[in-house]
C-alpha cells in the first residue's frame, strides 16, 4: 500500500482516492502509473450526477439489535459529502458501481418519497413506530437544497403527527426547523448532529463536502433554541486520529444545547478498509500505521468485526477505555439524562381534501 501512494491521483473535493470496481462485477478497474504527476496541473474534478430512482417502498425495516431503530427512510443513495469512513459505501456495489468515487459522485434520489410515505401511513393496518431519517446516507446532502425530498418527507410526517428522528452532518437541517419546532412541542421529533472533529483541516480531509465543525455546532444551537431535543454523535471515533477530541466535542455540543450524546467506533466493512487505508496513506501518512494498529487492537486483530455487540464499540482494553471516557464526559457535561420516548399516541390519518369531513367545515 505505501508503495502505491505516490500513484494515487487526489481528486479535489472528494473523499475516496480510487474508484475500484464493485465486488460483484466481472471486470475490475485499478489505477496505474501513466507518467502524470500533480505538478502537471490541478487534480481533475468529477461532476456529480443525480439519477431519479423509482422506489416501490419508502420505509425500510431492519431487525439489528444494536442499531437503535427498526424503521427508516433514506431519501438518497450515495452521498456527496464524501466521508471516507462512511459505512454505506459498500451498498453502491449492488448498483454495479464503485464504493469509492462513484459512491460520492453517482447519486440516486427518490423524488416520490413523500407520496409513497403518505400512501404507507394511510393504510388501515399501519401501526406507527418511530421512523429514523438518514440511517444510511445523509438526508441533507447538497442536492437536497434544490430537490427538497427530505423536507417533503417531514411535511408528511408533520401532517400525520408521526414521530421521527433524524441525523445529519449538514447545516441544511436548519432550513426545516419551521417544521420540526411545532412537532418538538408535541414530543414528535428528535435530531442528532454528527460532529466527528473540531479540527477544520481534518474535517476538510475526512469529510470534504460536509458542513464545517462550527456549522454543525451552530446547527445544534439553532435546533436547541427552537426546542428540538438534539443529540451529538461523535462518530466515528478513530483511534490515533480523532479519539483525543471526544471530550472537547461533547463539551462544545453541551454548551450549544445538546441534551444527549452517542459514539461509534470506526467500522471498516468490505471495501471501506482499503479505501480508508488509501486515504490515510495520502492524507495522514505519518499516522497510518499507528491508526490501523490501534484499530486492529479493538477488532480482535482484524480491521473489522461484524458481530452484534462488538461492531459499534469494539472490544479490548482500548475500547473499554473509550467507553469509560465517554461515560465520564457525558456525566461531566450533563449529557447523560434519559430522554423520554417519542409520542406514538398522536398519530392520525388526516382527512383528504374533498372528503366527507369537509361537509362539517
Amino acid at each position: 500500500m505505501d508503495g502505491f501512494t505516490s500513484q494515487i491521483q487526489v481528486v479535489r473535493g472528494r473523499g475516496a482516492r480510487s474508484n475500484a470496481s464493485g465486488r460483484f462485477e466481472k471486470e475490475t478497474r485499478e489505477a496505474f502509473e501513466d507518467g502524470w504527476t500533480e505538478e502537471d496541473g490541478e487534480p481533475r474534478q468529477i461532476t456529480t450526477t443525480v439519477t431519479a430512482e423509482k422506489a416501490k417502498v419508502i420505509i425500510t425495516r431492519n431487525d439489528s439489535p444494536d442499531v437503535g431503530f427498526s424503521a427508516s427512510i433514506n431519501p438518497y443513495r450515495g452521498c456527496e459529502h464524501g466521508c471516507i469512513y462512511c459505512y454505506a459505501r459498500p451498498a453502491h456495489a449492488y448498483m454495479g458501481l464503485s464504493p469509492g468515487l462513484d459512491f460520492e459522485t453517482r447519486l440516486f434520489a427518490k423524488p416520490q418519497a413523500a407520496r409513497l410515505l403518505e400512501a404507507e401511513l394511510s393504510k388501515p393496518r399501519y401501526v406507527p413506530e418511530v421512523i429514523h431519517i438518514g440511517g444510511n446516507t445523509d438526508p441533507y446532502q447538497p442536492q437536497e437544497r434544490s430537490l427538497r425530498i427530505t423536507r417533503g418527507v417531514i411535511e408528511v410526517l408533520s401532517r400525520f403527527d408521526h414521530p421521527f428522528s433524524i441525523i445529519t452532518k449538514s447545516a441544511l437541517i436548519q432550513r426545516d426547523i419551521d417544521l420540526m419546532a411545532p412537532m418538538a412541542a408535541k414530543n414528535l421529533v428528535r435530531a442528532a448532529v454528527s460532529v466527528t472533529t473540531l479540527d477544520r483541516k481534518l474535517a476538510r480531509s475526512m469529510e470534504p463536502r460536509a458542513a464545517t465543525p462550527e456549522k454543525r455546532i451552530e446547527s445544534i444551537r439553532r435546533l436547541a433554541e427552537a426546542g428540538v431535543p438534539t443529540v451529538v454523535m461523535f462518530a466515528p471515533c478513530i483511534p490515533g486520529l480523532n479519539d483525543h477530541e471526544m471530550e472537547a466535542v461533547l463539551d462544545r455540543a453541551a454548551q450549544a444545547g445538546a441534551v444527549g450524546a452517542g459514539y461509534v467506533t470506526l467500522r471498516l466493512p468490505l471495501e471501506i478498509a482499503d479505501l480508508f487505508h488509501e486515504w490515510l496513506n495520502t492524507d495522514h501518512p505519518d499516522r497510518a500505521t499507528r491508526v490501523m494498529s490501534l484499530l486492529r487492537q479493538m477488532r480482535g486483530g482484524k480491521t473489522y468485526d461484524s458481530q452484534w455487540g462488538k461492531r459499534m464499540k469494539g472490544e479490548g482494553p482500548l475500547a473499554a477505555l473509550n467507553a469509560k471516557r465517554f461515560r465520564a464526559a457525558k456525566a461531566r457535561y450533563g449529557l447523560d439524562g434519559k430522554l423520554p420516548p417519542l409520542d406514538l399516541g398522536l398519530f392520525r390519518v388526516p382527512p383528504k381534501a374533498g372528503g366527507q369531513m369537509d361537509l362539517f367545515g
